[in-house]
């Protein structure tokens, strides 16, 4: 780990801070490498975490057995051989613009020229009572991790609230720690972004087939001491269910905060307002990931990060066709033993639009095609 401040600098090369050091933040450093950009630019790559980054789309690996080791995505070698300057356990607290400097938590500044905020997005936990209470956690981090792994030892029973993608992901992980699980969702169905009704409840019968429990159509009023368990998450509709463990895994929200305190323009639900070339409201200063906002939009998956990221390492190599103009939002789970998928307008949202359907109840299997009016186009499928 570096922890020197210190930079040399023959006054040739402009100096890119990167904040952030997760999948995409450290994606954009390798294609700025592959360019040839450590020719032209010196890079410093500030990460919060103390770990430098690693895959976080398959951190569920980390309770089957894989390392921290085993996810990372670079050491600190490949920084070092290649001359970019990282600094973990970093926090920036304040950007200002105009002197284009950046300040941390522990005092320490450092200026730039071009600025990349990959920022992320941080778990979204509803606020409702008891949301805080010891025993609950959310599942973004390696260290969250080791803090459920920690819980579980002593738990016999977890709850998810969140039926969605990362929320199945979170159940299964639960479940691989030998929790009696459940799931909580506020939605009528589960993964109620990419499965229509039919798929949802396909989706259901067979997680309940394995031996989690599925709560849909579910909201939870608070969270106060249990009688035969650490919690009782009470519920709107007046039931109620007792958990040693709560893991929180209701959505998203991008990590807009130092935009925000650098007044640059934000979306009105969040997000750091991004061109297609990535560049925010600032022009020395990019957004790529979970934390900008493209179009009225942001992008809560790994791909459409990346190529963000690329597009932002094409534009400082002076790349005029560098473009990020949206992003396939295709998704596909394969947890519990069951295998789900969506592409395009699953939901066949689009006006006109046109589904073929298979079902097969005695195998669990549903397949939908969706096409354009005239029946010449598949524009999704699930």
């Amino acid at each position: 780990m570096m922890t020197s401040f210190t930079h040399s600098n023959d006054g040739t090369k402009q100096h890119i801070i990167v904040v952030g050091n997760g999948m995409v933040g450290h994606h954009f450093v390798e294609q700025l490498i592959e360019l040839g950009g450590m020719d032209e630019y010196r890079v410093t790559v500030l990460g919060e975490e103390a770990n430098l980054a690693y895959d976080r789309v398959h951190l569920s690996d980390y309770f089957n057995g894989a390392s921290a080791a085993d996810l990372a995505l670079t050491t600190s070698q490949y920084y070092e051989n290649h001359g970019v300057a990282f600094h973990t356990r970093s926090k920036v607290v304040v950007l200002d613009r105009q002197a284009k400097m950046l300040t941390l938590e522990g005092g320490e500044q450092l200026a730039y020229d071009k600025l990349v905020l990959a920022t992320g997005s941080y778990p979204f936990v509803p606020p409702m009572p008891g949301h805080d209470r010891e025993n609950t956690f959310v599942y973004r981090t390696l260290e969250d991790l080791d803090a459920i792994k920690a819980c579980a030892q002593s738990a016999k029973t977890g709850t998810v609230v969140g039926g969605g993608l990362l929320g199945l992901e979170a159940a299964n992980a639960l479940k691989n720690l030998g929790l009696e699980t459940s799931v909580v969702e506020f939605a009528p169905r589960l993964m109620p972004v990419q499965l229509d009704e039919t798929g949802g409840a396909l989706l259901r019968e067979m997680i309940e087939g394995l031996g989690v429990r599925v709560l849909t159509s579910t909201a939870t009023n608070e969270i106060v001491d249990g009688e035969s368990a650490n919690h009782r998450m009470n519920f709107a509709d007046g039931s109620h269910l007792e958990t040693d463990l709560i893991l929180f895994s209701a959505g998203i929200r991008p990590r807009d905060e130092l935009a925000r305190q650098a007044k640059l323009e934000v979306g009105e639900r969040g997000g750091i307002v991004i061109n297609n070339q990535c560049i925010t409201s600032d022009d020395s200063v990019y957004a790529i990931g979970e934390c900008a906002l493209w179009d009225g939009r942001i992008f809560g998956l790994v791909a459409p990060g990346y190529m963000m990221a690329k597009t932002v390492a094409g534009h400082l190599m002076c790349n005029a066709a560098a473009a990020f103009t949206g992003a396939d939002m295709s998704t596909k789970l394969k947890l519990l033993g069951c295998d789900v998928g969506s592409i395009g307008d699953a939901h066949a949202a689009s006006q006109g639009a046109r589904c073929f359907v298979y079902q097969d109840q005695i195998n669990q299997e549903y397949r939908k095609l969706v096409v354009s009016e005239d029946g010449k186009k598949v524009i999704g499928a699930g």
